[in-house]
């Protein structure tokens, strides 16, 4: 996923899923709705017999048979539940505690096929290639599931192996997911998050996503730009062993370290709640702005937390780039917004974005830009409401006919993780007030000064970019 510079959109070839035809969009939509109408039903019949008990029927219940029907609805849904797992903002705490075994808790596939798919990549079964294999996933989710095994030399390793026939599965639901974006930009919501955009994304992300051969290299890029910045001794990925790794399997160190939403855990291990977000929240930030490529799916089950407390990201699967002048005006909207608040500014910064439509729009945003980041700079992590501030965004985005960038609406996403994490685990940490992160955006303030003044007194008709 690329934005050009000029916000344009570039050409994606699918090399992994098929070509869908009409009859197998159709026939994939009936069975979609066979299970919602079958959900539907079981949540009816439970509900009636709870009533019959003296029980009505309670979020709970839902929760369950909404996550009951995703499982079953297959990966591209068990995706989509990733994200209400990790965004109790949003989508409020029961519905995010139930989706929770989707993270990493799916269904794992038939064990023959799964050995038949390692030995196809590998060329013999995991018994040879390995000195211990263990045929039991330790995790399993929408596209793959991880196995422990040790390699001949001694070292502990996990092995990522592919779904079977998951290319064929997700096919169908891509071809649908994109007519129903078209749908949904009827709506200023959908509009403003540039639903076909998201979509396209998306699917061109799974697409890129079933080869882990590009995981690979994401997750050494990744980590490559951070280390050229502050932050890179506070996160680290497994390595990859490249002999043992293919499309279809991947092969990578074995480490272990806590999930960072188990908070009991983390606790009693010592680590610091606040260190530990300040420290995902850096890294996202600096990735993004400098480095260009950014983690692009920071659910609980891919941040990690090691016995040092340093944080290990893994599931490299779905990333987000921004080009060098993209970095530069975002820079710019981010100094404009939060450090010196010249609402004006910013207005214009996401014009130069491409996300604003309404001609003579940014002039007069300013003040509904004011109204809506003032709250940011003084509430509390716990008391924060995210769906109140989306609504919001969304009367702005009426008002003023604006579309997010679909990689700004990534990274979105990731800060409705961060979020979350930071309610468990520093719920009176103030972000914009810390001091390392106000450092932080006192140096991108200094870069963003330097880029202004380089683009005045560059000769007209000179780009800067």
């Amino acid at each position: 996923m690329v934005m050009t510079n000029r916000g344009e959109e570039t050409a994606a070839v699918r090399d992994r899923l098929p070509k869908v035809s009409a009859l197998s969009e159709v026939t994939r939509f009936a069975r979609m709705a066979g299970h919602a109408a079958f959900g539907t039903g079981r949540l009816v019949t439970t509900s009636a017999a709870g009533l019959l008990q003296g029980r009505p029927p309670g979020t709970a219940d839902v929760a369950h048979e909404v996550r009951r029907t995703f499982e079953q609805l297959g990966p591209t849904y068990v995706k989509f539940g990733q994200l209400i797992a990790s965004s109790p903002g949003v989508f409020g705490t029961t519905m995010a505690d139930e989706f929770e075994t989707l993270l990493d808790r799916v269904a794992p596939a038939d064990p023959a096929a799964i050995r038949r798919i390692f030995t196809e990549e590998l060329g013999g079964p995991p018994e040879e290639v390995f000195a211990e294999f263990d045929a039991t996933p330790i995790a399993s989710a929408s596209i793959a599931q991880v196995h422990t095994a040790t390699l001949h030399s001694g070292e502990d390793v996990v092995v990522k192996i592919q779904r079977p026939g998951i290319a064929d599965r997700l096919a169908p639901d891509v071809a649908i997911l994109e007519r129903l974006a078209g749908l949904i930009e009827i709506s200023e919501y959908g509009r403003m998050l540039s639903a076909r955009h998201v979509a396209r994304d998306f699917a061109d992300g799974l697409d890129s996503e079933l080869d882990f051969r590009n995981e690979a290299a994401s997750m050494a890029e990744w980590f490559a730009c951070l280390q050229q910045g502050p932050f890179g001794d506070r996160v680290r990925v497994p390595a990859v062993y490249d002999d043992l790794t293919t499309a279809r399997v991947m092969t990578m160190e074995r480490i272990h370290a806590t999930r960072i939403d188990d908070v009991r855990a983390v606790r009693a291990a010592g680590h610091d709640g606040e260190a530990l977000c300040r420290n995902l929240l850096l890294s996202l930030l600096d990735s993004a702005f400098h480095g260009g490529v950014f983690h692009g799916d920071l659910h609980a089950g891919n941040v990690l937390v090691d016995a040092d407390g340093t944080l290990v990201m893994i599931d490299f699967g779905i990333v987000g780039r921004f080009d060098t002048r993209t970095r530069r005006i975002l820079r710019q909207l981010v100094v404009d917004l939060i450090v010196k608040q010249d609402y004006d500014a910013a207005g214009r910064a996401i014009f130069l974005l491409g996300a604003v439509h309404k001609p003579g729009s940014t002039a007069k945003g300013g003040a509904d830009l004011k109204n809506l980041t003032t709250p940011l700079s003084t509430t509390e992590m716990a008391a924060m409401s995210y769906t109140d501030l989306g609504r919001q965004l969304a009367a702005v985005a009426k008002a003023h006919d604006a579309r997010l960038p679909r990689e700004l609406v990534l990274v979105g996403k990731q800060l409705l993780y961060v979020e979350k994490y930071m309610k468990l685990l520093a719920p009176r940490w103030k972000a914009i007030s810390d001091r390392e992160i106000y450092g932080y955006m006192a140096g991108i303030m200094k870069e963003a000064e330097r880029d202004r003044r380089a683009r005045g007194s560059a000769p007209r008709g000179t780009r800067t970019d």
